[in-house]
């Protein structure tokens, strides 16, 4: 049982690798790369090592998203069953390329609409082929706890960092969650928070260059007196 086990665990890492960079890009409408999969089962441990999420097309950047490793904690019995009961899922410091405006289209938000198409039509084609020609369907998911700490984003040439995003009890129901929803909710988490930071950090420039506008324009007279609200303005601009 032990060898079977260590066997398994060593033909699945491949497996669950090639099915993240096959069906990964259906969800995403971008490209899924990942250097490696280890599994554990006899400890039931997991670990998903440069994972990396391209960027869509029409923005400069190579990736959108990059993950040097992810730890995942899983029920090594319920590998092989309908639904794989996955406990934790700790993904540290990964780098976010955030391109485009906090307050209309972006980079993320392109990734996110594509997944929410793919998740209304219950995931991409290939995951919904089974069904289709009476085959087993794909298999559901249970993920108790979902943890991302010290993430980056790159953002006008300025490095933000992310509060922890921490979600719980995905799918934890009978009928468990999807691949496709899973990816959804985790992402929808990921832009969400980005936005938010992005947009903060924006709105604190814009508020910033207003002061220095305010100081100089008093300090140059009132000839300057349109001069502070024209370079709020211009700041906040730019930053958009």
């Amino acid at each position: 049982m032990v060898i079977a086990a260590i066997l398994v665990g060593f033909f699945l890492g491949p497996i669950v690798k090639a099915g993240m960079e096959t069906v990964g890009p259906k969800l995403t409408g971008v490209s899924i790369k990942v250097d490696a999969v280890n599994l554990l089962l006899l400890s039931g441990s997991a670990k998903i090592k440069g994972l990396v999420v391209g960027n869509p097309e029409g923005y400069k950047a190579p990736q959108a998203i990059s993950v040097g490793s992810a730890a995942v904690g899983v029920n090594p019995f319920s590998v092989l069953s309908d639904k794989i009961v996955i406990h934790s899922v700790h993904v540290e410091a990964p780098e976010i390329t955030f391109e485009g405006n906090p307050f209309s289209g972006n980079n993320l938000s392109t990734i996110m609409k594509n997944v929410n198409s793919a998740a209304k039509s219950g995931g991409p084609a290939a995951t919904n082929a089974a069904s289709k020609t009476g085959a087993k369907p794909a298999r559901k998911l249970e993920v108790d706890d979902f943890l991302i700490t010290g993430a980056k984003v790159n953002f006008n040439g300025t490095t933000l960092t992310l509060p922890n995003i921490h979600l719980t009890n995905l799918g934890t129901g009978s009928d468990g969650i999807t691949a496709a929803d899973l990816t959804r909710r985790v992402l929808e988490a990921i832009t969400t928070t980005t936005i938010k930071t992005v947009a903060s950090s924006a709105t604190d420039v814009g508020k910033s260059a207003e002061k220095v506008g305010k100081d100089l324009g008093k300090s140059l007279g009132s000839n300057a007196s349109g001069f502070p609200k024209s370079l709020g303005g211009l700041f906040k601009k730019s930053t958009n």
